[in-house]
């Protein structure tokens, strides 16, 4: 008997590997991890495409993988909404293919521009873009205008090719939106939610009603740095559906045709007054300036509108308007803050705007004098109150509230300072007074400014807060 064993495989010793074979399986290992490090950057480069870069910028988190269902933050943006004219029947004219290939051509063109101006797109609702824009609203306003000034380009070959070329309507409004993620477990999607958004698309849709390719809220053209860089003119003081505040829309026509941009700026003195007189009831002499208007800017539909709203009144006694520029503003508890200076100071501010009002419908320009006193003693109390307040407790949009405060001072001492030139008619001025006091009343006193308080009261752990409620200086509180 061989006492020899024949070894088994648990009884071999193990065979050596060579060092060629390790530097190929070191190589495996590299390519395997770089192919996939790329299908990483692959596929976070494809939900770029669905959900911008920007955006995850602003839930401050580094990747898409970071995002959770909840996730928000709060920004003062402004918000634009743009949407195609009759779509629907262009639509009904195409195949499901052709609807999805000119959507698609179409949106190809307004994308980059939107990027270009600094513009988040929110998303794509069929042929409608959602969009955002953070750093100010000239980002906005400059945007739109080289989206209509891409339609022109793009129409241009819609037209070679033999289509019909498409329309666009833009409403531009600013204010406080909260960015985050909506859904369940399973599907989630990016949104922006807020009051100005849903005022942004009603803009969009009065665009159909004025005939301007263009508008803008009085919260956009407060917030702009360089108004006169564009071609703006006052539209209306309308009500929009869901809305117990009236607000005042702008037209911005940079983008009319040569001729008729220039025609509208040769006679927007005689708009700008015509506007005021319609709304002072003072008709026949709006009818008077808007003739004038017509015969210098016979395709002006803004002022043919005007001009058949003359009409109308002579013939049934119907006014378009909201009502307030007539009786001026009630007090509501919707409007009080909490902190008793601050409601003092609005309370005030609305029995001047009221009485201001009561001058105005009189033809008594002597409210010149004692508006424009009270609100000197106005903003320089109040708005340093706020000012410290809003510095001392860290509130987090202190800069765009003080921006707010320059831009309503520099608006009403311009105002003033007309008033004593005295070139311009004194009804058309106190029209204009009127309106910026019943927007600044509107947009920050209501808004803005129960925005800083519901901050300063928010209990501890909220967003932003420190420890416990922001503190209120001495003087500031009840």
């Amino acid at each position: 008997m061989n006492d020899d064993k024949t070894p088994t495989g648990h009884d071999q010793a193990p065979v050596a590997s060579s060092p060629d074979g390790l530097q190929e399986i070191l190589h495996k290992v590299i390519l395997a991890h770089q192919q996939a490090l790329k299908l990483l950057q692959e596929t976070e480069t494809a939900y770029g495409r669905l959900v911008p870069h920007q955006l995850l910028k602003l839930l401050q988190v580094k990747s898409i993988v970071d995002v959770k269902l909840g996730d928000q933050v709060e920004r003062k943006m402004s918000i634009m909404f743009s949407d195609i004219r009759d779509f629907t029947p262009l639509s009904e004219s195409m195949t499901p293919a052709e609807n999805f290939e000119f959507i698609n051509s179409y949106l190809s063109q307004m994308e980059p521009v939107i990027g270009k101006h600094r513009g988040i797109i929110d998303k794509f609702i069929g042929d409608a873009i959602l969009a955002l824009f953070e750093n100010n609203a000239d980002d906005a306003v400059s945007g739109a205008i080289a989206m209509l000034e891409r339609l022109n380009y793009y129409n241009a070959g819609r037209i070679r090719a033999g289509y019909t070329p498409i329309q666009i309507g833009i409403g531009l409004n600013t204010g406080m939106v909260m960015i985050g993620t909506v859904g369940g477990t399973n599907r989630m999607d990016s949104t922006v939610i807020g009051d100005a958004v849903n005022l942004t698309a009603r803009l969009q849709e009065a665009t159909k009603t004025y005939h301007a390719p263009l508008i803008i809220s009085q919260n956009t053209l407060y917030d702009l740095s360089t108004p006169d860089k564009y071609h703006i003119r006052f539209l209306d003081r309308i009500r929009v559906k869901g809305k117990s505040q009236p607000l005042s829309i702008y037209e911005v026509f940079d983008n009319d045709p040569a001729e008729l941009r220039s025609t509208k700026l040769a006679c927007q003195p005689l708009f700008d007054e015509a506007v005021a007189f319609y709304h002072l009831k003072d008709i026949a002499r709006a009818i008077e300036l808007l003739k004038k208007c017509v015969e210098i800017a016979p395709n002006d539909i803004p002022a043919l509108l005007y001009l058949e709203r003359c009409y109308e009144y002579q013939a049934t006694g119907q006014h378009w308007s909201t009502g307030e520029l007539d009786v001026g503003l009630t007090w509501k508890d919707d409007f009080l803050t909490g902190l008793e200076p601050l409601d003092s100071a609005h309370r005030k501010l609305l029995e001047q705007i009221n009485t201001f009002t009561a001058h105005v419908k009189t033809g008594d320009s002597n409210g010149f004098r004692e508006v424009f006193a009270f609100l000197d003693e106005h903003t320089q109390n109040i708005f340093r109150i706020e000012e410290d307040l809003m510095q001392q407790s860290q509130y987090p949009f202190t800069e765009s509230h003080i921006q707010e405060h320059r831009s309503f001072i520099k608006h009403y001492q311009e105002l003033e300072r007309k008033t004593v030139i005295g070139i311009d008619d004194p009804r058309y001025l106190a029209f204009r007074t009127q309106l910026l006091l019943l927007d600044w009343f509107s947009s920050h006193a209501t808004k803005g400014d129960r925005h800083l308080t519901r901050f300063l009261q928010q209990p501890a752990g909220q967003v932003g807060s420190r420890s416990g409620k922001h503190p209120i200086p001495q003087n500031f509180q009840q």
